[in-house]
Formats: structure tokens, sequence, C-alpha cells
């Protein structure tokens, strides 16, 4: 079993910054690509972020230069953090991994989101 334990989130004003942190804890061989999505009500959900084993990223172009993907393969943690943020980035955000698991192979897991409030 794999666990993506997410913590990070909570109410900021527009022009804030907030760190989100997932943790990724089971029988896990390895780790290739992780991610962040979002969900804001009503809305699909969509790729914020994403970076691969090698440490490429990619954004979507709504965060672009203000958003940060980082991870740390030491602690299978992926990180996100989230400057200048706006009312528009308010949604439920989940962690996302590819990943080798025991008894299981290579599939991909979700956290249980984490929400994110922008508002004055």
């Amino acid at each position: 079993q794999v666990q993506l334990v997410e913590s990070g989130g909570g109410l900021v004003q527009p022009g804030g910054s907030l760190r989100l942190s997932c943790a990724a804890s089971g029988s896990i061989f390895s780790i290739n690509a992780m991610g962040w999505y979002r969900q804001a009500p009503g809305k699909q959900r969509e790729l914020v972020a994403a970076i691969t084993g090698g440490g490429s990223t990619n954004y979507a172009d709504s965060v672009k230069g203000r958003f940060t993907i980082s991870r740390d393969n030491a602690k299978n943690t992926v990180y996100l953090q989230m400057n200048s943020l706006k009312p528009e980035d308010t949604a439920v955000y989940y962690c996302n991994i590819w990943a080798v698991v025991a008894a299981r192979g290579y599939g991909d897991y979700w956290g249980q989101g984490t929400q994110v409030t922008v508002s004055s």
C-alpha cells in the first residue's frame, strides 16, 4: 500500500503565499513523476505542476512564474511553493505520484486533497 499525506493548505489573502507538501510512504520501490492537481467547485480536475524523476518540470499556463514544484527524493516528498496567490487559485489541491510499488507494480496514486482558499 501507498500513503500520500498532504499538508500546507489553508486560507490566505490575495498576493500571499503557501507551501504544500506531500509525503509518500509504504512499499515503494521507486517514484517516477510527481505532481499537483487541483479541482475547483464545478470544474474538472486540472494539472497544476509536475516534476519527473530527472527534475524536469511542467506547469499550467495559469501558474507559470508564480508556482514552483520541487521534490526531495530521499524523503519521497514533493512540494508546491505558491506565490502571488489569486482568488482563482482557490481549489482542493491533490498530490499525485507514479511509482513502482510492491505487489502492484507501476501505477499512479493520489493524496486525499488539501483545501487552498484565497480570499480577503
